[in-house]
């Protein structure tokens, strides 16, 4: 999936300005001006259009996460764990954490978009990849949960 589609739909889903935009990103240490922000929601056969990166998609997922909830306090010898790369698996549990969704919360949202999934499919999508049970989460799926989220927040 397009990231820029990926930022497009959680924009338009929880109902998000551009001012909100710009503050999220820069909680997350980036700084954007509303062109470039403008350039992002453009589709691609627009001109003006940006590329959306995956560092800039995970600024803006850490930076939700942070607006939402605020910053995680960390214990002493506790390290920040580093980014890993982003997959639809990782966003959809930046997703998860920044709107505190619980395990209902996400087969709720899930039946709204037509895919009706049980608890164990669910939290196979949150193992590590290294696990048995581990599944990927495709384009279709985070789509889907997109769309669900739409249904969820703007209805």
């Amino acid at each position: 999936m397009i990231n820029n589609d990926i930022l497009r739909q959680l924009r338009y889903a929880l109902n998000i300005n551009d001012s909100t935009v710009i503050e999220i990103f820069k909680v997350a240490g980036h700084e954007i001006d509303r062109a470039g922000l403008a350039g992002l929601f453009r589709k691609e056969e627009e001109e003006g259009f940006v590329n959306c990166s995956n560092a800039l998609l995970g600024y803006f997922l850490d930076g939700l996460i942070l607006y939402k909830r605020g910053r995680r306090e960390t214990k002493p010898g506790e390290s920040e764990r580093p980014e890993s790369r982003l997959t639809n698996n990782a966003i959809l549990k930046k997703i998860r954490i920044a709107l505190e969704l619980k395990e209902d919360d996400m087969l709720a949202i899930f039946r709204l978009a037509g895919i009706d999934m049980s608890k164990s499919e669910l939290t196979a999508l949150f193992r590590r990849e290294s696990q048995k049970n581990y599944k990927e989460c495709g384009d279709h799926f985070l789509r889907k949960f997109l769309r669900g989220l739409s249904l969820r927040y703007r209805s």
